[in-house]
């Protein structure tokens, strides 16, 4: 009746395998981005997870909002006390992961499950915000796989299969979808910078940090991750001479070390002996300082050299840099004292008491004799019953005194800064220096593998006439630091890291996330801009981009449409078997009018054989049941129609 509202269409019921496929989705989302979220936050989601998973088993209904405004309330407000606000990359990824959890409370139509399916694409590629290995691109790919396996299960008419059955749909779609995606990769104009700008926190793991105190290197000497890889013109250098420096600290309060950028100073003088050509692939690290190998001669472009040979970008390294310099490997490095040696010289008061007690014995003792009391500190570190140990004792105020006559264990931070605050003590010039020392040498890619384990500090000493000479007070204690690496020199602590086929299996792995990063990671769009360069284009703008990338997806469309025209359709054994019963009533001259339905033929052959109308009223019968009165018949009764039709014989025709 006119005025009376139209009824609303029925809900389609949520199945439970689509409802499962989309926990699952969620689920996946959730361990992806576990490493970025805290702790409690990963356990808080999977707990509301698995609970609203058993509730809906339970009985299937929506969370009441007496329980859903809470929660997303508390969310909001955890995420602001724990980030400070709910913008940037990290505080962005908890807030979107917290609230496609939360969104299942409320999911019980195909359109809430349709937007589920949709937010869970895209809270997964924020672990891409945070790492970009070829690992774990092929884990978020993968991640997609759950994804389109629910929207599948939303299809009508889905055939009942196992829960890994159901992905494998999907996979072929992701297989199928590569070639495109391959295409869109390398054509797609490309953005001068990324999507998202809000800063995230700096979570550089690379050790290049402008302080030093002891202790502040544990975490990066158990870092497995890769700092940079450094190529050399010609042969590498032995390993003792593998150090690189990045920050020189001359600043020391009692407890850390600092270094102090003199911007507009010009470098100290260097008389280089022998020299050697590199070049450097550094990851991100997110400051400013490049390593460099002892002693650098000069700054590559778009750096400059600082007073103490450090070597600072003009901007923070937030993507991997390469660059290329030369360095001295045999020197004299300001073989004339500057006119303010002080600061070399400087210490707190009222700290170390004992330790400066030590130093100032060792003056006494050999008098102007500078490379003896060097070699009085060296003897004290090999002979006194020091141990090197990446799990030391805690160190109190006196942290120097407490290293070198209680404790007497550490690494390479304390034995730098213990040397460091003795020769200042004796009243010679002498600084630490933090950066790498050793590496991996990967036969198989020609380069040093420099991981975040191999963060090292050493010690630099003026000594007369021959200027700042290097000190390595660890090797000292541990000559295995330097002549075979960090793992080497924790001995048992990191037994299982030195295995030949752990160190055969990271070699030849690096070369692939090596190959990865240069060949994918570092794609932009000054290389994409020199794409059709071996064809003779030296310059490929956007146009020639887009024209190429309609080309190509014309191309794959029309390979992908003739595929799909000339692929076998499904065999359909119904259709088969009365197709060969229309063979057998052709032979009768019983032939079937085209546009004529099955029914209305086998009525007419029928009258035609009335000796056989009760066979072939039969047939048509079960015909019509098997086509229309189920969407899948029973593998049983197709078989026994097949049969009916297999023994039928055709009798005379009446005319």
């Amino acid at each position: 009746m006119i005025g009376r509202k139209p009824p609303k269409p029925a809900q389609v019921a949520l199945t439970q395998r689509a409802f499962d496929l989309l926990c699952l989705s969620a689920t996946f989302v959730l361990a992806v981005n576990a490493s970025h979220l805290p702790w409690w936050l990963n356990a808080a989601l999977a707990v509301i997870l698995g609970g609203r998973w058993w509730q809906r088993r339970r009985r299937p209904g929506r969370v009441p909002q007496a329980i859903k405004l809470p929660l997303l309330t508390l969310l909001t407000l955890a995420i602001i006390a724990y980030y400070g606000n709910l913008f940037g990359r990290a505080p962005g990824t908890a807030l979107g992961i917290g609230l496609l959890v939360l969104k299942l409370l409320e999911t019980e139509t195909l359109r809430d499950v349709r937007v589920g399916v949709g937010f869970a694409c895209f809270t997964l590629m924020t672990a891409l915000l945070f790492d970009q290995g070829m690992v774990s691109t092929l884990v978020v790919a993968l991640g997609l796989v759950p994804a389109l396996a629910t929207l599948r299960a939303l299809e009508p008419a889905q055939a009942p299969s196992g829960m890994a059955r159901s992905f494998m749909p999907a996979l072929g779609l992701l297989a199928a979808a590569l070639p495109l995606a391959l295409l869109a990769f390398v054509l797609v104009p490309r953005l001068g910078s990324p999507l998202w700008g809000a800063p995230g926190r700096d979570q550089a793991r690379t050790g290049l940090s402008d302080r030093m105190s002891p202790g502040a290197f544990t975490e990066l000497l158990t870092d497995d991750h890769p700092a940079m890889r450094v190529t050399f013109d010609g042969e590498p250098p032995p390993p003792d001479q593998r150090y690189f420096r990045a920050f020189v600290m001359s600043r020391y309060d009692g407890v850390s070390w600092s270094y102090a950028d003199v911007a507009h100073a010009a470098p100290v003088p260097l008389e280089v002996e022998q020299a050697i050509g590199y070049r450097i692939s550094l990851l991100p690290t997110h400051r400013r300082v490049l390593p460099t190998l002892d002693v650098p001669i000069d700054a590559p472009a778009g750096a400059v050299m600082r007073r103490d040979h450090v070597v600072v970008a003009g901007r923070p390294v937030d993507d991997a840099l390469n660059y290329a310099l030369s360095s001295a490997t045999r020197y004299r490095l300001e073989p004339q004292l500057d006119a303010r040696p002080q600061r070399w010289l400087q210490l707190p008061a009222r700290f170390n008491p004992r330790t400066l007690t030590l130093g100032q014995s060792w003056r006494e003792r050999h008098g102007s004799d500078d490379a003896a009391i060097v070699r009085e500190a060296l003897a004290l570190f090999h002979d006194g019953g020091f141990r090197y140990t990446l799990a030391p004792a805690p160190l109190g105020r006196d942290a120097m005194d407490d290293f070198l006559f209680d404790t007497r264990e550490g690494y390479c931070e304390h034995y730098s800064s213990a040397f460091t605050v003795l020769m200042r003590a004796a009243g010679i010039p002498a600084r630490v220096v933090t950066g790498y020392q050793g590496g991996y040498w990967n036969k198989l890619g020609n380069y040093l593998l420099v991981r975040n384990s191999d963060a090292h500090a050493w010690s630099e000493v003026w000594l007369a006439d021959r200027g700042w000479v290097r000190v390595d007070p660890t090797a000292a204690v541990r000559p295995e630091r330097v002549s075979l690496g960090a793992a080497a020199a924790a001995g048992d602590q990191l037994d299982w890291y030195r295995r030949d086929w752990l160190q055969q299996f990271r070699n030849r792995w690096d070369i692939v996330n090596r190959w990865w990063d240069q060949g994918v990671v570092a794609f932009d769009a000054l290389r994409q801009r020199g794409l059709l360069t071996p064809f003779g284009i030296r310059d490929t703008d956007t146009r020639t981009l887009g024209v190429l990338l309609a080309i190509g997806s014309s191309l794959f469309i029309a390979i992908g449409l003739a595929w799909a025209l000339r692929r076998r359709q499904p065999r359909d054994p119904l259709r088969e078997a009365l197709r060969t019963l229309e063979r057998k009533l052709a032979r009768q001259r019983i032939v079937r009018r085209t546009g004529e339905g099955p029914q209305h033929y086998l009525s007419r052959a029928a009258r035609a054989l009335p000796t056989q109308r009760s066979q072939l009223t039969e047939l048509m019968q079960q015909y019509l049941e098997l086509c229309y009165a189920s969407d899948e018949p029973a593998p049983e009764s197709v078989h026994a129609f097949r049969r009916a039709v297999r023994d039928f014989r055709v009798g005379n025709v009446v005319k």
